[in-house]
Formats: structure tokens, sequence, C-alpha cells
């Protein structure tokens, strides 16, 4: 019996000794011999990724020219002579959010100014507030498709940070699956037989959560930059039409006999 023993524990050491053999190492080896399925999770996996990170860069590099342009806009709204001068000096600022509001805006009250001049004096007869419902619906649409421009592609982060620890997972899985059916075949559940179809299976999950953890967190900190972006334009809006409106009537009291159309020309100025 002691003979039977020191056999066995000599053939579990022998067993237990038998190294993980794979040409190279560390982790893209694994990556290399993984099944095809995994294979294929992986590398949709290293696509997202690579998408989210182009989008992070991008969307940081916008909003930042976007802030610096902004600020730029400020202190030449702040000092300005007249709209026209400001309309044409907001033209370098492209990627300002403010600038655009102010450039749809002072469009169109110079689109109402250039149709109420075609008009007799008789058949103006507008008040300023209806002209003004008509500047803030543009602003409005200026608003929505400033917030679409910044939003776009962040879908895309918030699907990978949702989806790409399941995807992962779902590699895990099938790696797993893999190595029961090898030890079925090999009719031996030792360690040499399990470690590597589960240690390549376990990557897919680390993928997965490099993937996501990042689209997460940016996904998270865009949204709350578009909606600080967002206020900021309320807030201008709410200026903007306030002192047309204000530079609107004081026209109107100063040049009562004149048109609407007249007096928008003399706004513009």
């Amino acid at each position: 019996m002691f003979l039977s023993e020191l056999v066995s524990c000599a053939y579990a050491a022998e067993t237990a000794g038998v190294p993980y053999q794979r040409s190279g190492g560390g982790v893209l080896d694994m990556m290399m011999h993984a099944g095809p399925m995994v294979k294929f999770i992986m590398l949709m996996l290293l696509g997202l990724s690579c998408a989210c990170w182009c989008i992070i860069v991008m969307k940081y590099l916008l909003l930042r020219r976007a802030r610096h342009e902004s600020d730029q806009f400020i202190e030449l709204f702040r000092q300005r002579r007249n709209y026209a001068g400001l309309y044409r000096d907001s033209q370098n600022l492209e990627d300002s959010h403010l600038a655009q509001i102010f450039r749809v805006g002072y469009a169109e009250l110079n689109r109402l100014g250039k149709s109420l001049e075609t008009k007799s004096l008789q058949e103006v007869k507008v008040n300023p507030e209806v002209l003004l419902e008509n500047v803030e619906r543009a602003i409005n649409g200026a608003t929505t498709s400033e917030r679409q421009r910044f939003e776009r592609f962040l879908p895309l982060l918030a699907t990978t940070g949702s989806t790409a620890p399941f995807i992962g997972l779902f590699g895990t899985v099938w790696g797993i699956m893999t190595s029961f059916q090898e030890i079925g075949l090999k009719g031996a559940a030792n360690l040499a037989v399990v470690a590597p179809g589960i240690s390549e299976a376990l990557v897919a999950t680390a993928m997965g959560l490099a993937a996501a953890i990042p689209a997460v967190v940016a996904f998270n900190h865009f949204s709350n930059r578009i909606q600080v972006i967002e206020n900021e334009i309320s807030h201008f809006s709410a200026d903007y039409l306030n002192m047309l409106k204000r530079d609107l009537m004081r026209k109107g009291r100063q040049d009562e006999p004149a048109g609407e159309g007249q007096r928008l020309a003399a706004l513009q100025e």
C-alpha cells in the first residue's frame, strides 16, 4: 500500500508540474491563441475601444475650441459698437456656440428688415414683439442645431459603456465552454487542460471593461459640459433678445413716423 501511495503522489506531482506551454507570452500571446469566436469578440471590442478614443479626442478638442472662441466672442460682444461690425468679427469664430446663436439671430433680423423695407409704410403695422418672435424661433432652431452638433457620436460612447462588459463576458463564457469541451475530449481535468482556455477567455472580459470604463467616464464628462453649454446659450439668448427689444423700442420712440423696416435697418447698423 505504501508503494501504491508513492506512485500516486509521483504521478500527481508530474501532472501538476506540466507547464502552460505557448510560443511567446503575455496577453498578446493569449489573444493570438484564442478560439475563433473569442478572437472575433476581442476584435469587436478593440474596434469599439478605438472608435471611442477617437470620439473622446475629437470631442475634447471641439469643446475646448468652443470654450476658447466663446470667451473671445463675449469680449467682442461687450465691446460692440454696432451689430453689423460684431457680425463681421464673429465670422472667424466658427466653433463658438454663442457666436453662432448671434449670427442666426442677426441674419433673421436682417431678413425681416429687408422684407419690411419692400412694403409701403401703410402696410407696415407690426408690433416689435411679433418681429422678435421670429428672431426667437430662429434662435431656438440654432440652439437645437448646436446641441446636436456637440452631441454627435456621443451615443456610441453610451452604447459601448453599457454593452462592452457583456460582450466581453459572452466571450469569456464561450471560452470556458470550449475549455470544458476539451476536458471532455481529453478525459482529464488537470490544470494544464483547463488553464489555457480560461485564461484566454478572461482576456475578453478584461478588454470589455477596458473599452467600457473610459467610454462611461467620457460620456458623463461630455454630457455635463454640453449641459453647461446649453445653459450658456439659454442665458445669452435671453440677454440678446432683451437687448434687441430695448434697442428696437428705443429706435421706435426716436423715429415714430418711420416704418418698421426703417427701424430694423437702423437697429442693424
